[in-house]
Order: structure tokens, then C-alpha cells, then sequence
């Protein structure tokens, strides 16, 4: 084990993705361990006790500290770079978008490409599938705001790449997997992520 951090994750979680692309944009090495959650592998005793007692990932391990919470690990990483912006405003506006992306869109982007791609429709509870119209709704709503904002500015927030467009690139990239949001529909969107695929030390979620 090298001295860099650790990340604890599930390759395929967009969560995850967040933090090992903004270690690539600044060029930060990190060792990666892989858990698979379709067999409980962040279930386990020895997980619970010694990584997160949430039982959840990401977690960016520090040393012999263990912080979760995948916005929280992107600010660790990021703090002190030019991810952060340093005007208190712009800063104070990424933490704002980076608040609305785990209350208002990974609820809903996120949770259904879970649900459609790795759970599947047939093997939902009748509460799941109840809930699908909703979050349908609630995740078109979120992409629409975003879409709308990025129709006048290049990012979310500041004048340059920071950590509320990686933590909303992670899943709104992806959104069409679950089969029930259309990003033809967002150019907006569309021309922000070719933005961000164009940035120097960008990788791919499968890279």
C-alpha cells in the first residue's frame, strides 16, 4: 500500500466515479479497492467495523481515517485547487449545487438506473415501481434546471470547471441508461458535458 488515499468503491457507482474523476483532473494518484454490492460485500462485519458503519460507499480512506460521503471525499481531494473556486461566492455556489445533486437529482437520476439496469423492472417491489412516475417526473424537473442554467453559462458555478459540475456530471452523463430520460432534449446539457470530456485528465467511468 502506497501513501496516497484509498478509495473504497463499486466501479459502476456513479458516487464513486465522482471522486476518481477528480483525482484524475488534478492529476492525483489514488489505489482503488473494489466491493461488489450486488453480493453484500459492503455488508460485511469487517466492513461495518472497519470502513463505514453506514455500510455505504464511497469512502476515501486518509491514512488510518475513513471519510464517506462522496462530496465530502471530492472536497477533500480538491480543497487548495482550482476545483475550488476562490471567490467566496462561486465557492459558496458549488456547495449549493453540490447540496441540490444528492437532494434533488441523485434521488431520482440515480436511483433509477440503479433500479432499471441492475435490478431490473421484474424484480422491483410494488412500492419501487410505484415510485417510478414520480421519480420520472422529479429527475426530468432536475435535468430541465440544470439544462436552463447551463443554456447561459458554460458551469455551474464560477467562471471554470469545479466540483458541482463533477459531482452532476457523474450521473447526468449516464441518465439515459435507466431507459427513461432523454438528454436529446438538453442541449444545454449536452455541450457541458463535451466540456468537461474535453478537459485535460479526464477518464471515463469504465476506464
Amino acid at each position: 500500500m502506497g501513501d496516497g488515499p484509498i478509495l473504497h468503491e463499486y466501479a459502476a457507482s456513479g458516487n464513486c466515479y465522482k471522486i476518481r474523476l477528480t483525482a484524475a483532473l488534478l492529476d492525483m494518484a489514488i489505489e482503488r479497492r473494489e466491493y461488489d454490492i450486488m453480493k453484500g460485500e459492503t455488508r460485511t462485519p469487517d466492513f461495518l467495523a472497519g470502513v463505514n458503519a453506514n455500510g455505504r460507499i464511497p469512502v476515501l480512506q486518509i491514512g488510518d481515517r475513513f471519510l464517506p460521503e462522496s462530496n465530502a471525499a471530492c472536497f477533500w481531494l480538491a480543497e487548495g485547487t482550482h476545483l475550488v473556486p476562490h471567490d467566496r461566492f462561486d465557492r459558496a455556489d458549488m456547495l449549493h449545487w453540490m447540496f441540490w445533486e444528492q437532494y434533488n437529482h441523485e434521488p431520482n437520476v440515480a436511483t433509477l438506473r440503479f433500479w432499471m439496469r441492475w435490478i431490473g423492472e421484474e424484480n422491483l417491489s410494488a412500492l419501487q415501481r410505484a415510485l417510478i412516475p414520480a421519480k420520472q417526473e422529479a429527475g426530468r424537473a432536475a435535468l430541465a434546471l440544470m439544462d436552463g442554467h447551463l443554456a447561459t453559462h458554460d458551469w455551474l458555478a464560477g467562471q471554470d470547471i469545479s466540483l458541482a459540475d463533477i459531482a452532476l456530471y457523474a450521473y447526468t452523463h449516464v441518465a439515459e441508461e435507466s431507459g427513461l430520460f432523454d438528454l436529446g432534449d438538453c442541449p444545454g446539457i449536452r455541450q457541458w458535458i463535451a466540456r468537461i470530456e474535453a478537459k485535460p485528465g479526464y477518464v471515463a467511468m469504465a476506464a
